[in-house]
């Protein structure tokens, strides 16, 4: 009688460890599913059902358009990141008006929206009305990395093309002459920390910007009448000779001098030297706060600098997103349905 109880509770305990350890699963895939009604988050291979070629389709859209024009990728990449920063990443900065966040000030000169709309459109015709213009744009940052020599990561998608775009919206974006506080509060705000901030802004290896963004900065900076400190004064002459007093600001210059359109790390070893161009990229060296994560990045830690900007990107492109019910799956990119 006594081994028959021994067996009988043993077998009890078994069986609520099983349930134990099923709770435990299905709580953690609730978790990734995200919450809320009708919220089901992000996965990676969410089309692999439905479009199977989703990623081969985008990324031959990418390649195409980077190798008949190397400035498509940064543009891309910078597009992706505005529309992560305004109401999550949903694609509402693909949508065409007047007051759209396409038609606000700090998106005028971005590049690629034909890349977008060219995928989307070979993809209604492959599997019509399932991968959202959001997916999209987030597979396309990551080629558009890829096909500057940068590595590759997978991309978790189930997004959902958002129902806003408003031109006042692009407000909250970083600005290139805030202090670093302001822009670590617009991240912890969307839920990157400092890190994460400055592995973002490394994809400026292979940007570009105007004169008119820190020519500013060559002249007559702040109250010094003179031109900022944090610029070294051996690459200030080059800088002058790109973008002399006076000019329209149109000109564009390398936000990574010696490495133009190759991902690596190089921009970081240029903000040690102080040849960062635009104020908030000088910052991340002179400001405390970010120099320890620049650090990171120095030397022959390139790889390390690969890797963290693909988690960094995927952290970023689950900012606020839309799944489930929300939203919608645009037929076509910049309009609603």
């Amino acid at each position: 009688m006594k081994s028959l109880v021994v067996m009988e509770v043993s077998s009890f305990n078994k069986m609520l460890i099983l349930v134990v350890l099923l709770l435990a699963t299905f709580t953690t895939f609730a978790i990734g599913q995200g919450n809320g009604r009708g919220k089901q988050g992000t996965r990676v291979g969410f089309y692999k059902a439905t479009c199977p070629k989703v990623e081969s389709i985008v990324q031959s859209a990418v390649r195409s358009a980077v190798k008949a024009n190397p400035t498509v990728a940064p543009g891309i990449l910078r597009m992706f990141f505005h529309d992560c920063f305004v109401n999550g990443c949903d694609a509402s900065i693909l949508l065409n008006g007047s007051s759209t966040e396409k038609a606000a000030g700090p998106n005028l000169q971005l590049r690629g929206f034909e890349v977008i709309d060219a995928a989307k459109s070979r993809l209604e015709r492959t599997c019509p009305g399932v991968v959202s213009c959001a997916d999209i744009l987030a597979l396309a940052a990551r080629d558009s990395v890829v096909q500057s020599g940068g590595s590759s990561w997978q991309v978790p998608l189930g997004r959902r093309d958002g129902l806003v775009s408003q031109a006042s919206d692009t407000a909250n974006l970083p600005a290139f002459n805030e202090p670093m506080s302001a822009q670590i509060k617009k991240f912890t705000d969307k839920g990157l920390n400092t890190q994460d901030l400055v592995t973002l802004v490394g994809g400026h290896t292979i940007g570009t910007a105007g004169c008119g963004v820190f020519t500013y900065r060559l002249y007559n900076f702040s109250n010094t009448n003179g031109p900022d400190p944090d610029i070294n004064q051996k690459f200030l002459p080059q800088l002058r000779a790109l973008c002399p007093s006076g000019n329209d600001g149109s000109r564009r210059v390398a936000l990574d001098t010696g490495s133009v359109g190759k991902f690596g790390n190089s921009f970081y070893e240029n903000l040690r030297n102080g040849r960062g161009v635009i104020e908030s990229d000088a910052k991340l060296w002179s400001d405390r706060s970010t120099q320890r994560y620049v650090q990171g990045f120095l030397g022959n830690r390139g790889s390390r600098f690969n890797k963290e900007f693909g988690k960094a990107m995927v952290k970023m492109g689950n900012v606020e997103v839309k799944t489930g019910t929300q939203g919608e799956i645009r037929r076509v990119c910049t309009a609603k349905n």
